[in-house]
């Protein structure tokens, strides 16, 4: 059997818009055919695309995350 999930960090800043376009719907495919894929990303074009997604807000003394439903 194939991998059931994928964990995916960063790297996507030196993406040009076209080729993060191609990324971003792969991972959509692979989530669309029952894998679960996580990414760590601070590309708001690529989050907001995560039909649900975990946003990390540094405060004064610590940092909360908070789930936010992705398109």
């Amino acid at each position: 059997p194939g991998m059931g999930s994928l964990f995916l960090d960063e790297g996507f800043g030196t993406l040009d818009p076209e080729t993060l376009d191609v990324v971003a719907g792969a991972i959509e495919e692979l989530g669309a055919s029952g894998r679960m894929v996580g990414v760590v990303t601070h590309i708001r074009d690529l989050a907001e695309r995560m039909p649900v997604r975990f946003e990390v807000e540094k405060g004064p003394t610590t940092s909360t995350v908070g789930r936010v439903a992705g398109s």
